[in-house]
């Protein structure tokens, strides 16, 4: 999908969706605390989502139509339709454009099917196992072998993480991604805030990733930044996921994301291992994971979070 580039909002919708229309109305929607965000009464009767920022910002809405256009095309949970991105020269503001979730009641069992469907997601190109490229064919629409070659982990693209930058170079090897792509990035960035005995910490960490983690029986396509913030029931009564930080990895990092702010309902939990179980292990992964996201709010958010990354890397070293 190409950015649009127009002088006000009436010709990006005008231009997404032909037929005259225009914006009637444009109420504020809260909740997030990088974008502003709005629901767009069109002149047809329809309603759209938008968040938006300065021009300058648009590789932020790139990078999150990519990864929410990848999670929708395994068509296994529910994701926003991703209408459009682009700039709006008038206003020197960039935005993305997303099909407006309606409020509905949750259904019978609604935290069951979500931990299914989430599983799903995760185990969605399991019988390609052989050919993990496709997790990346989704997002590019042509054979990802002809843009990145064979790997297993990464993204087609760098993304965001919150407002920090997300490293996605393609790797082999999980725990190397995960040491060179997730965490060391975020290490440097702290280095301010660590003391000369978190550091050390850091590098022994570092260096000995492979004692603490394992290499998965097959790659994921996660959400990457799955907390209760990010979910919300959608149109049909069920779980929609939002915002994601989209990339090919271990589906243990997603269920220690969803565990790190208060966490699911247990029932969720339960009907996720019935697709696709996850041994003991993972609770003694599962704080190692969430390091990567403390330090992330370590570097967007300042020093309460460091009593929080110090007790993680007591834990582990």
């Amino acid at each position: 999908m190409e950015a649009l580039n127009v002088n006000t909002l009436d010709e990006a919708v005008s231009a997404l969706f032909g037929n005259g229309l225009y914006v009637v109305s444009c109420r504020p929607v809260y909740g997030g605390d990088i974008n502003e965000s709005y629901r767009l009464s069109l002149s047809d009767g329809s309603a759209v989502f938008m968040k938006c920022n300065t021009a300058k910002n648009l590789s932020f809405f790139e990078a999150e139509a990519k990864g929410l256009e990848a999670l929708r095309g395994t068509k296994t949970i529910g994701v926003p339709r991703v209408l459009g991105f682009g700039t709006e020269k008038g206003r020197n503001r960039s935005f993305l454009l997303l099909e407006y979730l309606e409020a509905s009641p949750r259904i019978k069992g609604y935290w069951e099917v979500f931990g299914r469907e989430l599983a799903l997601l995760h185990r969605a190109d399991r019988q390609n196992k052989d050919d993990q490229d496709l997790h990346f064919a989704r997002t590019g629409g042509q054979d990802s072998s002809e843009k990145v070659g064979k790997f297993r982990f990464g993204f087609e693209s760098n993304n965001y993480i919150g407002a920090s930058p997300q490293i996605n170079t393609p790797k082999e090897s999980w725990i190397t991604f995960f040491r060179d792509c997730r965490l060391r990035p975020q290490i440097r960035m702290a280095e301010g805030y660590l003391d000369a005995r978190m550091r050390r910490q850091c590098t022994e960490l570092l260096d000995h990733l492979d004692s603490f983690l394992e290499e998965p029986e097959f790659p994921s396509l996660i959400h990457g930044d799955l907390w209760s913030g990010n979910a919300v029931c959608g149109p049909d009564g069920k779980a929609w996921i939002l915002d994601p930080a989209a990339y090919v990895g271990h589906f243990e990092a997603e269920l220690a994301m969803t565990e790190l702010f208060g966490g699911f309902s247990p029932a969720f939990y339960g009907a996720y291992c019935e697709i696709n179980p996850y041994d003991q292990g993972y609770r003694d992964r599962r704080d190692l994971y969430n390091l990567y996201h403390m330090l992330n709010h370590l570097n967007l958010f300042g020093g309460s979070y460091l009593s929080a990354v110090r007790g993680i890397l007591n834990r582990y070293v």
